[in-house]
C-alpha cells in the first residue's frame, strides 16, 4: 500500500540520483513515444530502475510529478455535476469531494531515461490518485473535461 503523498518518497529519489552521479531533467514521458513501462512489486524497486538507467548510460533521468490542486478539484466537481449520469449515481460527486483532503499533496511519480530510441519509465501513483484519473476518463468519456494543469512539472 502507497501512502497518501509521495512527497518524501520524491525526495528520497533526488538523492539516490543525485548519488549515483546522474542528473534530473524536469520532464513528463508521454504516451505517444515508445515507452517500456518498469514493473518491479519490491516497494524499493524505482532504485532497480535507477540503477538501470546508470548501467545504460543515461547522463539523466527525467522526473515528473502531480500535486493535486484545488482547481482541479474544482474543474472535476463541475463537470461531474453538468453530467446527466450525477443524478443517477452521486458517488462519483462524493469521491470528488472528498478529495479536498489529498489537495497539496504529491500522488504521482515518473521517472524515465531513453535507451536506443526507446524510453524506459517508472511511475507511482497514489490509491487517491488513481481514483482521480478514474473520475477525469469517466467526464471525458461522457463529454470532456479540461484540466488546468500548466502549474504542475507532470
Amino acid at each position: 500500500m502507497q501512502p497518501d503523498n509521495l512527497i518524501s518518497l520524491k525526495d528520497d529519489m533526488v538523492a539516490f540520483i543525485a548519488g549515483h552521479g546522474m542528473r534530473r531533467f524536469n520532464g513528463f514521458i508521454t504516451e505517444e513515444v515508445p515507452t517500456v513501462l518498469f514493473e518491479e512489486e519490491n516497494p524499493d524497486g524505482w532504485k532497480d530502475f535507477v540503477e538501470h538507467a546508470k548501467a545504460a548510460g543515461a547522463p539523466f533521468v527525467t522526473m515528473s510529478e502531480v500535486t493535486l490542486e484545488k482547481s482541479d478539484i474544482a474543474i472535476l466537481l463541475d463537470q461531474l455535476r453538468e453530467q446527466a449520469f450525477a443524478d443517477d449515481d452521486p458517488s462519483e460527486i462524493d469521491d470528488a469531494e472528498y478529495l479536498i483532503h489529498h489537495v497539496g499533496k504529491v500522488g504521482y511519480l515518473q521517472l524515465g531515461f531513453a535507451h536506443q530510441g526507446v524510453m524506459f519509465i517508472f511511475e507511482i501513483a497514489t490509491d487517491w490518485y488513481d481514483r482521480f484519473q478514474d473520475l477525469i476518463e469517466i467526464v471525458a468519456d461522457l463529454g470532456g473535461i479540461v484540466v488546468d494543469d500548466s502549474d504542475s512539472d507532470g
